[in-house]
């Protein structure tokens, strides 16, 4: 487990990465990670957005749903 500690930034306040976490996940300046709460309270951060795994999931049901009309619109 790697500790973080929140540090004042300019006007704002967040934690900096180490290095080896950094690479480890190949993250880079810029990129978006994402805070999820658990039911438990805990947090997780993550780089991938949970909102569009939801999208991801609706759509493959939508094609499954629709596989015919899909297959016809293809043609």
């Amino acid at each position: 487990m790697t500790g973080l500690k929140i540090r004042a930034i300019g006007n704002s306040q967040g934690v900096v990465l180490p290095r080896a976490l950094l690479d480890r996940y190949k993250l880079r300046a810029g990129d978006v990670l994402h805070v999820t709460e658990a039911p438990d309270g805990s947090m997780r951060l993550t780089p991938y957005d949970p909102a569009f795994s939801e999208q991801l999931e609706a759509a493959e049901e939508g094609m499954v749903a629709y596989r015919n009309a899909l297959r016809e619109l293809a043609k």
